[in-house]
Order: C-alpha cells, then sequence, then structure tokens
C-alpha cells in the first residue's frame, strides 16, 4: 500500500501532493514499483498537526480521487478518512477501501455507511479522540487491551454484516516507542483475531527516534521493521517507498 498525502503538512514531506498531477505521477511510480494498493488521505494525523474541516478535506480529496479511479481503474485506492461524509463521497467516486483512523469512534455514522456499501474497511487502534490519539497510555497489559479494542469492534460490525474487514495496530498512536517495538516484535499475537493485518510504520518517530535520526534518514529502518512485520504476520505494508517494500515481499514469498 503506497501512501499519499493530499495535504501540506504530512509529517514526511515527499508524501505532500498538492495537485491533481502530482497525486498522479506519484502514483504511476507506486504502481510500476509494485503498489497493490494507493491510500489516499487529506488529513494530516501527525503530532500537532492542524485541524482540517470536512469542506476543506473534500476539497482536497474528491479530485484527485476521482482522477485516479479514472487513470488507474484496475488498481485499489483505499480513501484514509474517518469522516462519514467524506467516506460516502469518496466510495461514489470509485474508493476501494475505508482507511478508518478513527474506527468509527470519531464520526459514528461511518459504520452505517461501510455497512450499505460493503466496502472494504481497515480499523485502527489508538485514535478515538483527535485531541488524545497522540497521548501514551502506559497499559500493562499492551496485547490484551489491543485484541479486546479489536474484538469489540469487529462484533459490532459482523452485526451490521460488515465482513470484509482489516486490523491495524496503530503504530503510533497512543503509544510509546518500546510498545510500538513490542507491538512488531510480537505481531503474530494479533493473529488471534484471524483478520489481516495493517502495519504502518512506513518513516515513523518509533524508527528515527530511536536512531537519532530524522525520517528522511528512516528508509533503512523502516525495511528493517518491515521484515519483521511480515515475517509475523502482516499482510499489508503501508509505506512511502513501494520498491523497498515489494522487495521484502518478492524474497520472503
Amino acid at each position: 500500500m503506497g501512501i499519499i498525502n493530499a495535504t501540506p503538512d504530512s509529517f514526511f514531506a515527499s508524501s505532500r501532493k498538492t495537485t491533481v498531477k502530482d497525486v498522479l505521477k506519484s502514483a504511476e511510480k507506486m504502481i510500476l514499483e509494485g503498489a497493490d494498493i494507493i491510500d489516499l488521505g487529506a488529513y494530516s494525523s501527525r503530532p500537532g498537526a492542524d485541524f482540517v474541516d470536512e469542506k476543506t478535506e473534500l476539497d482536497r480529496i474528491l479530485e484527485p480521487l476521482q482522477e485516479l479511479r479514472k487513470e488507474f481503474p484496475n488498481t485499489l485506492i483505499s480513501l484514509d478518512t474517518f469522516r462519514s461524509e467524506v467516506a460516502k463521497q469518496g466510495i461514489h467516486l470509485g474508493a476501494d477501501i475505508i482507511n478508518d483512523i478513527g474506527a468509527f469512534d470519531l464520526d459514528k455514522k461511518m459504520i452505517d455507511i461501510i455497512a450499505e456499501t460493503g466496502i472494504a474497511y481497515i480499523i485502527m487502534h489508538g485514535a478515538s479522540n483527535l485531541k488524545k490519539m497522540h497521548k501514551t497510555a502506559l497499559n500493562e497489559d499492551l496485547f490484551r487491551d489491543i485484541c479486546y479494542f479489536f474484538s469489540n469492534k469487529i462484533n459490532q460490525l459482523k452485526e451490521k454484516g460488515i465482513t470484509e474487514i482489516i486490523i491495524d495496530p496503530g503504530f503510533g498512536f497512543g503509544k510509546t516507542i518500546e510498545q510500538n517495538h513490542q507491538i512488531i516484535n510480537q505481531l503474530e499475537m494479533l493473529e488471534i483475531l484471524n483478520l489481516p493485518i495493517l502495519v504502518g510504520i512506513s518513516r515513523k518517530s518509533m524508527i528515527y527516534k530511536k536512531l537519532g535520526i530524522n525520517s528522511d534518514e528512516s528508509l533503512n529502518g523502516t525495511t528493517i521493521l518491515n521484515t519483521i512485520a511480515i515475517q509475523r504476520g502482516a499482510s499489508i505494508l503501508r509505506v512511502h517507498d513501494v520498491k523497498e517494500a515489494k522487495q521484502i515481499i518478492d524474497l520472503l514469498s
């Protein structure tokens, strides 16, 4: 899954694509390098990012999404949003997946949109409150809490008839650097949920802060941890650097 941010303030500057032309050019490169999914978002969830209202998010996302669908009809498009109205309009324009960091906590109407459309749905652990999503909570049993969260969410989704579910442990959301690494090293424990696992660690602070570098220097660390993630059960790698991620998958397959 290749990341494209239609926003001026995502944490990794190279992922920011603020024109339709830039979005299409970036998507083409990622697809040629082996991306199966393009993940398009217009709301930065990095620490300290500015609040973006719904109209601004829609203005940023709809035209690029429409053009992506037109130019790359055979590529899966994931729409990264926690807002039900953005999801609804995005699905109408051809999105295949909704990637919701809020797992329908940030917008309670989201679950109904997913149920009505039958679209594939990614739920993430750790961002149920926009103001607190980067505040860390030291849990004694991290995996118990994560599994309980997902089990509860999955039950609610299945009650609505939603079965195409992907889980994301939420690296960097409400977790310390040590907890993020604990999740990677014990990722196979989430296989008990019997659902595809998405791992999104690309160039995040769990890498560059631990190594004393910056996000621009974090590709090697990203590749190392993505390799561990695949070996421990990840089904999808959400990345800024598709070529390197595809090489991991090819070498381990």
